[in-house]
């Protein structure tokens, strides 16, 4: 009963409409039903996601917190929103206004969209799209454009080079990214999320994909990529305070500025809950609701990333784009490579080959990496000094 709770309440408010309704009315009625749990659970999440990570980074920097505003700090992000919407709204004067005011609205929805396609658990999908890998990650690949946008029409040279970095970043990540779902892909024989998650049911709910070979590199090269697509630790470079001030959104503020973050966090937890759909089983696990088992999964994914940016210094912009062209996108082919050997070769042969094959590409391309040093400034080419300094 517990599993299906959900379904059966929007069931029940469906067969309450019939005495009104009928038809496409009804299948209206249905989908605005999704939309309005979307827009309600996708704000409290983001809120409640913000108190997790300072929560969870202050502890490891040996902080407490938020720690004032209710019990443990849990009303802090209520505050938060009151602070952001009483603050006041700058536009710079040479700004493109348009432009400055729609691209953090353009933001968000991209961010929301991507939950229409998440089984949050069994029958629990809001559009079971036969093409719904596809569709998560072509929608958020829109959210540069917002951030390109944002930083174009502030007319602010930071937060120009901001948009441009992030421009260059998601395409050099898609390309890795959109590799690391061909062997799920393959052994499902669906593009849909939901036919995904399925697929991994065995094993009393316990054959998670990320258990083959193939399927441990692709989890993590989806994940490195999807931390790279929506700006966060270590690859936020198109926002880095030490060089860009504040990046592409440098020139915002107030409810503006609150919008930007709310994209990103809402983008961090559809990318961790799609890698749960893909590699960690979806929502199948034994005895607790499917919609429980996908929610832990998905929080323990958002925990490793909150980890991560406590953990690791902003990557430069070279070293971001030189990990993506020269190690990832060689090891995402090279995956394809070993799922067809575990897929054509059955038992234990196949298996065991499939590891050998991943660790062999893996230490391969590290070491052809680690091979190569920096290239230094010729004797022909002169540093300027900066400026009030001499030469």
């Amino acid at each position: 009963m517990l599993d299906q709770i959900f379904v059966k309440l929007k069931e029940m408010i469906l067969h309450g409409a019939e005495r009104f309704l009928s038809g496409s009315l009804l299948d209206l009625l249905s989908m605005l039903i999704n939309m309005i749990a979307i827009l309600l659970f996708a704000p409290l999440l983001m809120m409640y996601l913000t108190w997790l990570e300072r929560k969870l980074v202050a502890r490891i920097q040996d902080r407490w917190g938020p720690n004032r505003v209710g019990p443990w700090g849990l009303l802090q992000p209520i505050a938060d929103g009151i602070k952001m919407i009483l603050k006041e709204d700058i536009t710079p004067s040479a700004a493109d206004r348009v432009l400055h005011v729609m691209a953090p609205v353009l933001i968000v929805i991209p961010a929301l969209m991507m939950f229409g396609v998440i089984p949050f658990g069994r029958n629990m999908v809001a559009v079971d799209l036969n093409i719904g890998i596809f569709f998560f990650i072509s929608i958020s690949a829109l959210e540069t454009m917002a951030v390109v946008m944002g930083g174009w029409s502030s007319r602010s040279k930071y937060s120009l080079l901001g948009g441009m970095r992030a421009a260059a970043q998601i395409v050099s990540y898609e390309v890795p990214l959109g590799l690391s779902l061909i062997p799920v892909i393959m052994f499902a024989g669906s593009l849909s999320t939901r036919m995904i998650a399925e697929a991994q049911g065995g094993w009393f709910g316990m054959h998670w994909y990320v258990l083959h070979p193939w399927g441990f590199l692709g989890f993590l090269i989806f994940m490195t990529t999807g931390i790279a697509e929506v700006n966060r630790t270590p690859f936020d470079t198109p926002e880095g305070e030490s060089e860009l001030v504040g990046g592409y959104h440098t020139e915002y503020s107030g409810m503006k500025f609150a919008l930007f973050q709310m994209a990103e966090f809402l983008s961090a937890f559809a990318i961790s809950a799609m890698a749960v759909t893909l590699f960690l089983g979806g929502w199948n696990g034994p005895v607790l609701p499917s919609w429980l088992w996908f929610m832990m999964k998905s929080m323990a994914v958002f925990f490793v990333l909150i980890w991560l940016r406590g953990t690791f210094p902003r990557f430069r912009i070279d070293q971001v784009m030189a990990f993506a062209w020269k190690f990832l996108l060689p090891l995402a082919l090279a995956n394809v490579f070993v799922a067809a050997i575990d897929y054509y070769i059955p038992g234990l042969l196949g298996y065991g080959l499939s590891w050998f094959f991943v660790l062999l590409c893996f230490f391969t391309v590290w070491a052809i990496n680690s091979r190569q040093t920096a290239q230094h400034y010729g004797p022909g080419v002169s540093i300027p000094p900066l400026p009030g300094k001499a030469a």
